[in-house]
């Protein structure tokens, strides 16, 4: 019966590594705290996705790389998985752009998803300071670039 039990004790235990779960609690920290700029940008303006999806996509963009890197030690293999996520966002960001006669709304929505996912990618390989000039130029050009389109949509019309 002992034998048994052990089998199972094997067969079910599983290898937990503190450092390296408080190093991924670290980074995906990191990626959702430079995601809120751009999703409290997104979630005043009341443009679609916001304060739920951006930071989700960030630690998710984090995630994947993190597991990659984690699983391949090889750079193509990591770059497959990169390319992935890229790919991805590009699907979820084309689903937030509506097209009607007057133009298309919800491009800047899309390309700040795209911009959060590059964000998770940066912090998953420790560019931290790629990931922060990242959170802050979206942040500010979704933030003050909005009174220059509307002045440049008035100028059109008239």
């Amino acid at each position: 019966m002992r034998a048994i039990w052990k089998e199972l004790y094997i067969m079910f235990a599983f290898d937990l590594n503190l450092k390296l779960l408080a190093y991924h609690a670290m980074q995906l920290s990191i990626a959702f705290i430079l995601s809120l700029p751009i999703a409290l940008n997104r979630e005043f303006q009341d443009n679609g996705a916001g304060l739920r999806t951006f930071p989700l996509v960030t630690i998710a963009s984090c995630a994947f790389m993190l597991v990659g890197m984690d699983i391949y030690d090889s750079p193509d293999a990591q770059a497959r998985i990169m390319y992935g996520i890229i790919t991805g966002m590009g699907f979820i960001g084309g689903g937030a752009i509506f097209k009607n006669k007057d133009g298309a709304k919800g491009t800047a929505t899309a390309a700040g998803l795209w911009n959060t996912g590059a964000i998770g990618i940066s912090v998953a390989y420790a560019r931290y300071e790629i990931a922060i000039i990242l959170s802050v130029v979206g942040f500010l050009i979704l933030q003050f670039s909005t009174p220059f389109k509307t002045k440049a949509k008035h100028k059109d019309k008239s």
